[in-house]
Parts: structure tokens; C-alpha cells; sequence
């Protein structure tokens, strides 16, 4: 396999990357073994030399080519196909997109970024029936004064990031030494920055200095863009580290409840609060509410923390949230639609959240409506089962509004994003986040034994596995995203094939939930970013285990904790040490995410977690009083800790009791 390597050195006012020979650099190629395959890649032994008497400093490019048709690049967290370049980008959160020609700004025909904002060291394609794609080290370190690439088991002194890219233009995947963030650097989806010029990002040789390092290089025969993923388990079993070690689930599940419990309640709204922060002038706290139904605060926190309070046998936390559920069962409907209201503000529940003025089209949203249905299904499974209480006024509730949301899926079997504040029919579709209605109708059939919806939910997951999962591309879950690509949608889905399995018993929906959780890997860390910002990188803080958002806000945040339920369901019925191991680094990173004392991630008290851990700096936008750069948000957010104490209080508990 040909490789192009070029160069683009510090010193050169033009930013383009040029041949080796310009530069005083020279290259050595030789493939050592391997078959090209995902389990048996061929392996590239390059080496590059610097021939000046002087250093040389800059940036080394080593390109892959392909025969490229309609290429589908994948760089996992950073790229998936072409992020969507294909459509309209006026839109006010703005993400990397690949577009072919001189597109306009946030489109590129290529990409370069440093390698810690991908969740494995790799860049592929897929095109005309093949995997193309390389992988490496996603650093440099020192030892005994040698720099070499590092992998587990060679740590060395961190020396220098590495980068990968993608270009549409030029059908190729690359890895750099040293990296460079362009032509653009998202730090999030409304804070863009231009190409930097190279200064730290830099590798340098001195003079008559040899660097070595190993490619893995890809090119394989796959079916469809799925085929990637056994590159990728491969990937990561190869530099996997796990989380560092933290709390016990028990302790973890009992510190992240009891904060919630004792510092974000509001009485007088029957809710939490989305923030609470510590107020230095008065020595207490201020809330943001925020309140909704579903997804930042209401049901997403309250059924948790009724889990926990239900495992903890902790009464008062279990009437706190059942005051909480009750308020949203009680007074969220909308006569109108016979759909339940998203937001509550100054006594009043409507449709518009904190979310609303980023929205195309105004009406309910699929997401939080049928996210909010699926937690009280689970609440009401939790109190039946753990506390023999069974609540029918809440199955009632969600009998009453699934015939609304049957009715509003489409002829392609898909449910809308936006439904009708007036009528709840569907108003807008094309998007990921109808899968959450599915889950809801899929639990709610396991749950009460009634298949009246089991066709209908058939097609539906056939839709969406075909459209958007098959192609390892689910848009359009979050509100706030512009329909990036991200990771948040396919938790509803894996939910979703979950009952569709428990209900049929048809091994397709494990099928499927392998591909969904294949997807979701691609967005969880296999080893642990050399972070460099505090309080992360002094706590120690893991990477791995966690998973990036989406493309357009790629910090990592804990909403993937949620679903260790449905791992532990998936390898209870099937032998699979890659999703198990998957499931117990998920496990692992949130017993080690939070404060497990006072101010232990420089804010808070014990049990005090955020939703932002930056674990590359170019995402940091946090600081502490003094104006340095921190890289976490120093405040305790309900639905994050939420998010880890329902995988930790679920059927999982009662495996880890065994």
C-alpha cells in the first residue's frame, strides 16, 4: 500500500503541507506483515529523518489513498459519513462537515484534528464495498531519550500529540506528528475557532534525529459501513486501559442520590433543579431551574433517584421523586393534543423549554415526550416490583397518549421530531429522536402484555435500523444540536430493540442491539486521554468508559451510563467479552466521575458531578476565579448524576450482589 507523506514545517508562512524533500526530511516505508484485514492489518514501519544540521520543527502528514467513489469517512466522535454535509448548514450550531468544492463555512472538503478528540486512534472510509483506514498511537512519549509511539504498557513522559484526518477532495485518511485543528476548531457548537498557527502543536527532530512509528493500514472487503466495527473492537482490545478505580456501585449510587436529594429538590415546584451552584458571597447555592418533563431534569432524575431510594430503602428520597412523578402525571397534559408539556415555568407548563429558540418548527418534542413516557413505565415497573405498589393511574397516562403518537408516524413507518402543540399530528421528521417514542411503546407492550403495537413497532425498527443505524449515522436526537450526529438518539433505539427482543424473542433485535451498541462504542473512550487541564488531569480522572455527546458539543457526559441495563441484558443472552468489557468500563467510569469527597474535583461536596468533562483542551471554555483554564463545570447537574445512578441501581445491582 502507497503512502504520501508531506510536511508543513513552522517556519513557512503558507500553510500548506508540501513533499518531505523541501523540508530536509527523508522517509522510510516498509511493510512488516499483516493481511489488510480489521483483525490483521498490514503493518507500516515508517521512519522519518532529519538530514539538516539544524532542528526542524512542524507538522509530518502520512496520507492513505484510495479509489474513492462516494466515500463515507469515519473518525469515531469526530466523523461519521460526512456529518451531514450533504445537508443545509444555516443553521446556528455549527459542526465539522465534509462537502465537496470550496463549501462555505463550517463545510470542508477536509479535515485534521488532534487525536484526542476521537474515542479510538483510527480514520477509515467506506467505499464500494471495502474498509479502507489507518491506525496508530494517538501520542508520543519519551523514554530514555528516545520519542516513540505510546501504547499500554509503554508509558514513557508524555511528549506530543498526534492527529488524524480526512479529505473528501483527495480520497484519503491520514495521521500526523504533531497535529493541527483545522480549518477549523469546534470547541462547541457555537464557539468556533479559525486554523491556529503552529506553535505548540508542533513535533520537532533535531538535527540527524530519526523518529519511528508503526501504521496499521486497512483494506477489507464489508457489506456496509457496520463493517468498520470489527476494525474497531480490534482497536480497542489492542490499546484499551480501563477507568481508574473508584467508589463501589453501592457507594457511588448512595453519595450521587444523596446529593441530589439534599441539595437540588424544590419543593415548591415538586421538581429538581437542573443546576445548583455554590453561591461564594452568601455561602449557600443558586438553582437554575430549568424545569421539564424529561432530558436536563424532571423524570430523567426523579425515576432514578426512585430506583435508588427503592434499593437504599431510603423513604423520604422515595417521596420526593414520587411527588415529582406524580406533579408530571397530575397537571403536564395537553388537552389539546392529548400529549403531555414539555417545560414548567412561573406555574405554567408549555412547550417552551430552555430548548425552544433553536428549534425549526414550534410543537412538542418526540424526544422528551417519549423519554418522559418511558420513565414512568419505568418507575411503575420499579415500585411494583421492588416495593409491591403498582400505580395504574400511570399505565392510564400512558394509555391514553400512545394512540396520539401511533397516528403520527409517517409512511416511511418513521415518528416525527416535532408533533402539533394543537392537533399532535407530526409536523417534522428526519430525525433519530422518534426513537425514544418507540421505546416508550415497546416497554409499555412488555410491560403490560398488550401487542396491539407489535407490528407497527416492527416496521418502525426496521425503518430506523435500515435509515439510520446500518449506516452509522443517527441524527437528530438532542434539541440543541441541529441534528449533528450523536450518541444521545441511540440509547432510546437500544432500548427500544431491548423489549422488542424481550417481547418476540427474535434474535434479529439482539442482532440489532450488537450494531446500536457498536454505534454507541464508537463514541466511548478505549483508553485514557492524556488530559492536561485541572482539576481533571490532577484528580486522575479517565476518559475511558465515557462517552463523547455528539459532533457538534463533543465533550463527554454521562447519558451512556444509562443503558449498562441493557448491556447486562445483551451479554446475559449472548457470549460477547467485547460488549462485556464495554459495559463494565462504563460501569467503572461512573463510580469515578463524581466527587467522591468534599471538593475533590475543586467544587461541590460529595456526590457533586457535572454533565462536561473536557478531555481534550480544545474543549475547555470553564475557569476558575483566577481566570485558568478548568476542565469540567464547577456545578452539581441532577440528570448527570441521574444518568449514572440508573445504571448502577438496575438489574445490575442484583448481578453484582451474586
Amino acid at each position: 500500500m502507497e503512502l504520501i507523506i508531506t510536511a508543513r514545517s513552522k517556519l513557512q508562512e503558507d500553510p500548506e503541507y508540501t513533499g518531505l524533500n523541501g523540508h530536509g526530511l527523508q522517509a522510510s516505508v516498509e511493510i512488516t506483515g499483516g493481511a489488510g484485514s480489521a483483525v490483521q492489518p498490514y503493518q507500516a514501519s515508517v521512519t522519518i529523518t532529519n538530514l539538516n544540521s539544524t532542528p526542524w520543527s512542524g507538522v509530518i502528514h502520512v496520507e492513505l489513498p484510495f479509489a474513492k467513489t462516494a466515500p463515507r469517512f469515519f473518525l469515531p466522535a469526530f466523523m461519521y459519513g460526512r456529518n451531514r454535509g450533504e445537508a443545509p448548514q444555516n443553521v446556528p450550531n455549527e459542526f465539522p462537515r465534509l462537502r465537496d468544492g470550496q463549501p462555505s463555512r463550517p463545510s470542508s472538503p477536509w479535515w485534521m484534528v488532534r487525536s484526542d478528540r476521537l474515542s479510538h486512534p483510527a480514520a477509515l472510509a467506506y467505499d464500494n464495498g471495502k474498509v479502507w483506514g489507518l491506525c496508530a498511537s494517538p501520542y508520543f512519549v519519551h523514554q530514555d531519550g528516545v520519542k516513540s509511539q505510546w501504547r499500554p504498557g509503554h508509558e514513557g513522559e508524555f511528549y506530543q500529540y498526534g492527529g488524524f484526518t480526512c479529505s473528501l477532495a483527495k480520497g484519503t485518511v491520514g495521521y500526523t506528528l504533531g497535529y493541527e485543528n483545522a480549518p477549523l476548531l469546534f470547541i462547541k457548537s457555537r464557539l468556533v475557532k479559525e486554523r491556529a498557527p503552529l506553535e505548540e502543536n508542533c513535533f520537532e527532530l533535531a538535527a540527524s534525529e530519526s523518529v519511528a512509528f508503526m501504521l496499521d493500514l486497512y483494506d477489507y472487503k464489508a457489506e456496509s459501513e457496520l463493517g468498520i466495527n470489527t476494525a474497531l473492537e480490534d482497536i480497542y482490545f489492542r490499546y484499551h486501559q480501563p477507568p481508574r478505580s473508584g467508589s463501589d456501585m453501592r457507594t457511588a449510587a448512595a453519595d450521587l442520590s444523596k446529593a441530589i436529594y439534599q441539595y437540588a429538590w424544590l419543593p415548591e415546584d415538586r421538581s429538581y433543579t437542573t443546576f445548583v451552584y455554590e453561591d461564594k458571597e452568601t455561602g449557600g447555592y443558586r438553582y437554575n431551574k430549568i424545569i421539564s418533563t424529561s432530558w436536563t431534569d424532571g423524570l430523567t432524575v426523579a425515576t432514578p433517584m426512585l430506583m435508588a431510594a427503592l434499593r437504599l430503602g431510603d423513604e423520604p428520597m422515595r417521596g420526593q421523586a414520587l411527588s415529582c412523578i406524580e406533579n408530571i402525571i397530575g397537571n403536564s397534559l395537553n388537552p389539546a393534543s392529548g400529549l403531555p408539556y414539555e417545560a414548567y415555568q412561573d406555574g405554567k407548563w408549555s412547550i417552551n423549554g430552555w430548548w425552544f429558540d433553536g428549534m425549526r418548527t414550534p410543537g412538542h418534542s418526540a424526544y422528551l415526550c417519549g423519554q418522559a413516557l418511558f420513565y414512568i413505565m419505568k418507575a411503575y415497573e420499579y415500585e411494583k416490583r421492588l416495593k409491591h405498589v403498582v400505580h395504574e393511574e400511570w399505565v392510564d397516562f400512558v394509555r391514553k397518549i400512545l394512540p396520539v403518537l401511533e397516528r403520527s408516524r409517517n409512511s416511511d413507518d418513521e415518528y416525527p421530531t416535532i408533533l402539533s402543540e394543537r392537533t399532535g399530528a407530526g409536523l417534522e421528521y428526519d430525525s433519530f429522536s422518534g426513537t425514544w417514542i418507540m421505546a416508550a411503546i415497546a416497554y409499555y407492550s412488555w410491560l403490560t402484555g398488550n401487542r396491539s403495537h407489535l407490528d407497527s413497532l416492527k416496521r418502525s425498527e426496521r425503518h430506523y435500523y435500515e435509515t439510520y443505524v446500518k449506516r452509522m449515522e443517527c441524527y437528530g436526537a438532542p434539541l440543541d444540536a441541529d441534528k449533528a450526529v450523536d450518541s444521545e438518539g441511540i440509547l432510546a433505539y437500544i432500548r427500544a430493540v431491548r423489549y422488542l427482543h424481550a417481547l418476540t424473542g427474535d434474535e434479529l433485535y439482539l442482532d440489532h442491539m450488537r450494531d446500536a451498541l457498536a454505534y454507541e462504542f464508537t463514541f466511548k473512550f478505549a483508553y485514557n486521554s492524556p488530559v492536561k487541564v485541572p482539576p481533571l488531569s490532577t484528580v486522575g480522572w479517565s476518559s475511558s468508559g465515557g462517552s463523547v455527546t455528539s459532533v457538534a458539543n463533543p465533550h463527554i457526559h454521562p447519558m451512556s451510563s444509562s443503558v449498562v441495563d441493557e448491556l447486562y441484558y445483551y451479554v446475559k443472552r449472548r457470549e460477547d467479552p467485547y460488549v462485556k468489557q464495554r459495559m463494565l468500563d462504563t460501569v467503572g467510569w461512573g463510580c469515578q466521575t463524581y466527587n467522591r469527597y468534599d471538593r475533590e474535583f475543586d467544587h461541590g461536596l460529595t456526590g457533586w458531578m457535572s454533565e462536561r468533562f473536557c478531555h481534550s483542551e480544545g474543549l475547555v471554555t470553564e475557569t476558575y476565579s483566577d481566570g485558568s483554564p478548568a476542565s469540567t463545570w464547577f456545578c452539581l447537574m441532577p440528570w448527570a448524576s441521574g444518568s449514572i445512578i440508573e445504571g448502577l441501581v438496575g438489574d445490575y445491582w442484583e448481578a453484582d450482589s451474586e
